[in-house]
């Protein structure tokens, strides 16, 4: 007598498939059912509307209570920076200034800040002590004194 080419494994393969493919076949019998039922929701039923308030409704917002704006006004990101110049002249005296090298420092008079000068940026002669007004600007190593003058 011979056997049976069936090996155990693939006989429990086989009833894994079919319980597999009857449990797909209930399933979608299942959501046919809730779908005849009214179960299943449209797409509309399923939309979310913002209110004037920032809430969330499921009903559409009042058409009255809309909102005007102008694309213009909206600011997306960061604000603008405000690049308008301030007090471009500042006052102060000189700390130190070593006439045979041509630099110096200033300090400022408002801020205390010890301010880089060079010959250059001079317009005169200075010597320690000396009030003086002069603007900021950034070089490569910080901060530098130009267009510096003499006060009275």
């Amino acid at each position: 007598m011979a056997r049976s080419q069936d090996s155990f494994n693939k006989k429990e393969q086989e009833k894994k498939r079919k319980k597999k493919n009857q449990e797909k076949l209930e399933r979608r019998e299942q959501r046919k059912a809730e779908k005849a039922e009214g179960g299943v929701k449209t797409f509309e039923e399923m939309l979310s509307y913002v209110d004037e308030n920032g809430f969330l409704t499921s009903t559409p917002p009042d058409p009255a209570k809309k909102k005007k704006f102008r694309a213009e006004d909206m600011i997306i990101g960061a604000p603008p920076r405000d690049d308008s110049p301030q007090e471009t002249i500042r006052k102060g005296q000189v700390k130190f200034f070593n006439t045979e090298k041509g630099y110096g420092f200033i300090i400022d008079a408002e801020s205390q800040d010890s301010i880089f000068v060079h010959v250059n940026n001079i317009s005169g002669q200075i010597r320690e002590n000396d009030r003086v007004t002069f603007e900021v600007e950034m070089g490569p190593k910080g901060p530098n004194a130009v267009n510096v003058k003499l006060t009275s």
